[in-house]
């Protein structure tokens, strides 16, 4: 069980082209400025199952996936066990976004596993006072789109190059 604060399909404001988003319950981040702060308390989600969430997320064939929230990082055993089922019966890429930074995430054992199945990770907590809203996917200059594969590969932090304009 997951607690999840709400699931929304075919959005295209949490990565690229049409996603389904899911938005956990849970951050103890708690930013100031964030765009989703009835999200911090994970009481505040309700508790829905990885299976009634993948079917939601197979249902659509072209939306991709977003983990959001709160924080994902939160519940990684549950969102691992989704990420795992959404890469064994589908194509689909994940988007994952969180306060924690991707070095941290490695040295905690629970939301490493969860790396494995990411493709995109939008780390580090939002800063109002860098907020930029010219950058695509993420709310404030510090945060860094990063390709999972490839950094887990060369065990190094590698950015995503992404530009939709070229």
């Amino acid at each position: 069980m997951l607690s999840i604060i709400d699931i929304i399909e075919d959005t295209t404001v949490d990565g690229p082209g049409f996603r389904t988003a899911i938005y956990a319950a849970g951050c103890p981040n708690q930013c100031p400025g964030c765009h989703n702060p009835e999200s911090w308390d994970i009481n505040k989600g309700k508790p829905v199952s990885t299976g009634e969430i993948l079917e939601k997320v197979l249902a659509d064939d072209f939306a991709n996936v977003t983990f959001s929230g709160g924080d994902p990082m939160f519940q990684p055993e549950g969102f691992t066990e989704l990420a795992r089922a959404i890469k064994e019966k589908s194509r689909k890429n994940i988007w994952c976004y969180t306060g924690y930074k991707f070095e941290n995430i490695l040295n905690n054992p629970k939301q490493a596993q969860l790396l494995k199945y990411i493709d995109v990770l939008v780390d580090g907590k939002f800063q109002q006072s860098l907020r930029d809203e010219s950058l695509l996917f993420r709310g404030s200059s510090n945060q860094r789109l990063i390709d999972v594969k490839a950094s887990l590969r060369e065990e190094k932090v590698v950015c995503l190059n992404y530009n939709p304009y070229l």
